[in-house]
């Protein structure tokens, strides 16, 4: 058991090498795409949750 958790953790280190980790400037615009998405997302989906609250309002009166 001891040996095959050692060799796990060993296949891990091996696999973290092999990663491609962004550089600073790519993190930072990736974080800023992901940041515009959400804030377009949520105003879109705020916009379409008024919209249906008003017209489930006037159908229901």
């Amino acid at each position: 058991m001891i040996e095959r958790l050692k060799g796990f953790f060993h296949d891990v280190k091996i696999e973290a090498k092999k990663v491609n980790y962004p550089s600073k400037d790519e993190l930072i615009g990736s974080t800023w795409v992901v940041i515009t998405t959400v804030i377009i997302s949520s105003l879109f989906l705020g916009i379409i949750d008024l919209s249906l609250a008003k017209i489930i309002k006037l159908l229901v009166r």
